[in-house]
């Protein structure tokens, strides 16, 4: 078989010769070339007319529709929502576009913002490829609590109601750095299983009264009574000051199978999106940064919540030997309270007026302010 150099060579050899050659020589010398190259007919015809054209030359492929204003304009909402994936920006986009030019935060012409919204997700996703990073993982500080264990039941779904908001799962996060040693800021992070509701709290000591003290504020701060808790196997939570409340609250107290974190999926993936993500692996703590902490989740919890749509898994099934799993459309837990019968409407209504006053633009500098304080403190 020749190379194609070859064929190259041959082919500026024998093209003067068909170029001057009558009807039935062209046709002969274009039968010896196609027997020698193998080429289809029609291309070698054109190759001897026409010659080789330049090397490396490109095919025009269609017109990019997707660039310039209308990408820069993908990113800037992409950063204001804290650069959710695909799946969770794309059913957003025209609630979040909506939001952002009522607080006159977004100026887009009717063609770039009718491009926008017409965006499919894998556009989205090639569009903000070269904008995505990637970040390390942290300690694990979990400790057994040796007592009431057999008072607190496993968690099974025949004790929750996964559909009524009000069932928690709940977990520490550490901010000790490198070394678990000491005293250290943690977060106790609450996330409602049925809305995706998410409430963070600084805690100073991974005490069992400084996470109790969290609860409370956190079971205050639900816009829906707190019907459950889920919790891992730790010493903060699994103690008689938490199990007598719950007890006396009448509050379904359960915990998860030891080292198994799949058991707690909900809050590990908010330990992950929501803490980690925004404050990293640094320690903490001093009281001037346990203040900024409180400070950073009280803007948090509302940008999180009003702004941050969520996935919901609502199948799975083996289909060849692979897991499929389907979600519902992504959308905020205020949306997901909203839909919810179980909330009050007096609840509904105070949570839209706080909706429409929110400028998620002004909460998110807010945040990366502190956030900047933050590090600062600890340079």
């Amino acid at each position: 078989m020749m190379s194609q150099r070859s064929k190259r060579e041959l082919l500026y050899k024998i093209r003067p010769r068909y170029l001057k050659a009558n009807k039935v020589g062209k046709t002969r010398i274009l039968d010896e070339f196609i027997a020698v190259t193998d080429y289809h007919r029609k291309y070698a015809n054109r190759l001897l007319k026409n010659g080789p054209g330049p090397k490396g030359r490109k095919k025009k492929g269609r017109r990019k529709v997707y660039q310039g204003e209308v990408v820069q304009a993908l990113i800037q909402v992409w950063e204001i929502c804290g650069r959710i994936c695909s799946k969770r920006l794309h059913p957003f986009l025209p609630e979040i576009v909506a939001v952002l030019e009522r607080h006159d935060e977004l100026h887009l012409s009717s063609e770039t913002k009718g491009l926008l919204l017409r965006m499919s997700r894998s556009t989205i996703d090639r569009c903000l490829q070269p904008s995505r990073i990637e970040q390390r993982r942290g300690l694990s500080t979990t400790k057994p609590g040796s007592l009431l264990k057999k008072a607190i039941p496993v968690r099974t779904y025949a004790q929750w109601d996964d559909a009524q908001p009000g069932f928690v799962e709940m977990d520490l996060v550490a901010h000790c750095g490198e070394t678990t040693a000491g005293q250290y800021i943690n977060t106790l992070t609450v996330v409602d299983i049925s809305t995706g509701w998410t409430e963070c709290l600084a805690v100073y000591q991974k005490t069992q009264h400084a996470v109790f003290e969290a609860v409370l504020q956190m079971r205050h701060r639900l816009p829906f009574p707190l019907l459950g808790i889920d919790s891992d196997n730790g010493g903060e939570f699994i103690n008689n000051v938490l199990y007598r409340y719950c007890l006396t609250e009448q509050i379904t107290f359960t915990r998860s199978r030891p080292y198994r974190k799949n058991d707690q999926a909900h809050v590990e993936q908010k330990n992950w999106s929501v803490v980690r993500r925004l404050i990293g692996y640094d320690r903490f703590e001093t009281q001037d940064e346990l203040n900024l902490l409180s400070a950073i989740y009280e803007d948090l919890r509302l940008y999180v919540n009003f702004f941050q749509p969520v996935l919901k898994l609502i199948g799975k099934e083996q289909i060849d030997g692979r897991t499929v799993k389907r979600y519902d459309l992504a959308v905020t837990p205020f949306r997901r309270v909203l839909a919810s019968y179980e909330v009050s409407f007096e609840v509904k209504a105070k949570l839209i007026g706080q909706y429409y006053q929110l400028n998620p633009v002004t909460l998110r500098h807010k945040i990366d302010e502190n956030v900047a304080r933050l590090w600062k403190l600890i340079q």
